[in-house]
């Protein structure tokens, strides 16, 4: 997984620091830089992609301006070396403000925020994952998953025909399938929200199984299923 970026800045020292540590973030994909912020103001509108850093003091066209004319860019990071920009920048709703001079640290938070944003967008949409079984990367279908289930080393993930062995953690699980689908429920348990038969003090039935709600898990979990009270 790629996020496609862009950046715009008109300082040339800048733009290739940026550039930089672009380069160094693995899921990161720069595109193209640009001196000229009306000349990526029509680049992005023709050729639009997910995440573009913009400074703000520009000839031309200011980044405040930019961004303000943009509407097809989900992520956009202002990178400005004046902290007097940053409230504007968050009512227009940026994604982050890197004040200059930022270090590589500093992107790196700014870059993963991002790529957990991208990939709870792409688990909402989608309606199949991937899960790591041995040697393959195996895709599996929301509908058919039934429920996971923790056994010691690894993660045995139940579906309509078949188990799948996988050594992928718990917290690893969650962060790739959509929460609304698979929710956990215990240490050792994650169930698919649409199997879910009824709960029943403290307990969940999907299939001929039973399933204990701890009590870690227990409001986030009533929570999505739009339960007020969750005892």
């Amino acid at each position: 997984m790629l996020i496609d970026c862009i950046i715009i800045e008109d300082e040339p020292l800048a733009l290739e620091k940026t550039a930089d540590f672009v380069r160094k973030v693995p899921y990161l994909n720069l595109i193209k830089g640009f001196h000229n912020s009306m000349e990526a103001f029509l680049y992005l509108k023709e050729s639009p992609v997910p995440l573009v850093f913009v400074d703000i003091e520009m000839e031309a066209l200011n980044g405040i301006e930019l961004i303000s004319s943009l509407n097809n860019i989900p992520y956009i990071v202002i990178t400005s070396a004046y902290e007097q920009y940053a409230l504007k920048g968050y009512e227009l709703n940026v994604t982050d403000y890197l004040l200059k001079p930022f270090d590589f640290a500093r992107f790196l938070k700014t870059s993963e925020k991002i790529q957990e944003l991208f990939l709870a967008k792409q688990s909402e949409t989608r309606d199949f994952f991937f899960i790591q079984s041995e040697y393959r990367n195996i895709k599996l279908f929301y509908k058919d998953v039934l429920y996971i289930e923790g056994m010691r080393d690894y993660r045995c993930i139940y579906t309509e025909k078949e188990k799948i062995l996988t050594l992928q953690t718990f917290n690893e699980l969650e962060s790739i399938v959509a929460r609304d689908k698979l929710c956990r429920i215990h240490k050792s348990f994650m169930v698919a929200i649409d199997k879910v038969e009824y709960i029943e003090r403290g307990q969940v039935k999907v299939r001929d199984k039973i399933f204990p709600i701890s009590e870690t898990y227990r409001n986030s979990f009533y929570a999505l299923l739009g339960f007020k009270d969750s005892k």
